[in-house]
């Protein structure tokens, strides 16, 4: 399709834009096919179709769109993205005598003509290239390649191409101007020192001056303490003697010294066997003491789970229980009471042998009633003794008397006239008496007995 070629560029440089910088990048210069341009990003060149698409308006400008594959290429940031005429020079087509000449094939031709001249037009335009005002004596031609190989460019006097200094003496000015500044600033310095140093000769040739008359002076001063040299000699002589009476005391010194240092280092194993028994000793305490303190954890308010190591529980391990105000004793599974008070139990007489049974029995408290077992019969509100073969009142009579004992439980209610007495927790001194149809009550924590 013939189209006109406008007279532009055939070049176009943007900076990413789009969504990740994929564009589009539009260009203003006409082409013919989609591979009539060359994509670069940054100094890579791109691959039609894997890299990036092109959309060819029908005035043959268009636009490139970046695909993932192209954004992938490193690096993934770029900085421009280069759009350039590059059509394949090249001729398709060739007019015959007496052939078919169409206008379409012709426009074809000529637009092609026109976009190579451009492309070369901005080739040539970022070449290096003489002035249009230069002579036309100059010869911009290089020298050959082996001879300009790690050579530079320079210009002879007519301002032709000629052969530089080779690289290597490039890089040797750079040392060799590098080192000279190095010497420079050393220069500088060693000046500020030689300075310094003229000014410090300076002030040691005054000291010197000084020195001179003071040495003067110290002749003098050596010939008086060459005089007090020969009185100290004598009085050497005198020290000497003194020191080598000295040397026998302190002989003898040493001798007490090493039988002193032999005490010492018996002592010193004494004591280290009193350590070591004072540490066996104390070793032995803790262990004590640990054992102790795992069996008798103290006072607590509940039961414990551990012991006071935080170890599992021993049998036999006791405590105080302050809420309870009782002891307890681990069996090695459960806890429970280390003691119970007497008071609901049978008690042995060691005067007549009867026993003593809890208020409101009516039997004995094991086993068949022997003669002489006690009870209070809770329905005939008195106590009864038993004969051998029944139970009778106490005493044989009404009143009570005889020298039996019985023990009435605290809390019970006496409604019968007894003479009673306290057997503990006296309550006053000698015998009440009781009166028929009068209620007592024994108070909670008493233990009572009726003659």
């Amino acid at each position: 399709m013939a189209i006109p070629i406008s007279n532009v560029t055939r070049r176009t440089v943007y900076a990413p834009s789009g969504t990740g910088g994929a564009g589009p990048y539009a260009f203003t210069f006409e082409i013919l096919a989609n591979t009539d341009i060359a994509v670069f990003k940054d100094d890579v060149l791109l691959t039609l179709t894997t890299h990036y698409t092109v959309v060819i308006n029908a005035n043959g400008t268009g636009s490139v769109t970046i695909t993932a594959a192209g954004l992938a290429l490193s690096p993934v940031s770029p900085t421009q993205y280069a759009i350039v005429g590059n059509r394949t020079i090249a001729r398709a087509t060739d007019f015959t005598t007496g052939g078919d000449f169409f206008a379409n094939t012709l426009n074809d031709e000529l637009d092609q003509q026109t976009i190579f001249a451009q492309q070369n037009a901005e080739g040539i335009q970022r070449a290096l290239t003489a002035p249009q005002t230069d002579p036309t004596t100059i010869d911009m031609t290089l020298p050959r390649a082996a001879d300009r190989a790690n050579k530079t460019l320079a210009f002879d006097a007519n301002g032709d191409p000629t052969l530089g200094i080779s690289a290597a003496d490039v890089a040797n000015a750079v040392t060799y101007a590098t080192n000279a500044a190095n010497s420079a600033t050393a220069a500088a310095s060693s000046a500020s020192s030689a300075s310094s140093s003229a000014s410090s000769a300076t002030s040691s040739a005054s000291t010197a001056t000084t020195q001179a008359s003071n040495a003067s002076t110290s002749a003098s001063g050596a010939s008086t303490s060459a005089s007090n040299a020969s009185t100290s000699a004598s009085n050497a002589s005198t020290s000497a003697s003194t020191a080598t009476t000295q040397a026998g005391i302190a002989t003898t010194q040493a001798t007490n010294a090493a039988s002193s240092a032999s005490a010492a280092s018996s002592s010193a194993s004494s004591a280290a066997s009193a350590q070591a028994s004072a540490e066996s000793a104390r070793d032995a305490t803790l262990t004590a003491y640990d054992n102790f303190d795992d069996r008798y954890l103290g006072t607590k308010t509940s039961d414990p789970t551990l012991d006071n190591d935080g170890n599992a529980l021993l049998a036999g391990s006791l405590y105080f229980n302050s809420v309870l105000g009782i002891m307890k004793l681990y069996t090695g599974s459960a806890w429970v009471a280390a003691y119970v008070s007497g008071a609901g139990f049978v008690a042995q007489s060691s005067a007549t042998g009867s026993a003593y049974l809890p208020a409101g029995t009516t039997g004995q408290r094991d086993g068949s009633p022997s003669a002489g077992y006690l009870r209070f019969n809770t329905t005939l509100t008195k106590p009864e003794v038993y004969s051998g073969t029944a139970w009778g009142s106490v005493g044989g009579g009404a009143t009570g008397g005889g020298s039996d004992e019985i023990f009435i439980e605290n809390g019970q209610t006496i409604t019968t006239n007894y003479t009673i007495t306290t057997s503990k927790n006296a309550m006053s001194a000698g015998p009440l008496t009781i009166d028929s149809g009068i209620t007592v009550t024994v108070p909670s924590g008493s233990v009572w007995t009726i003659l």
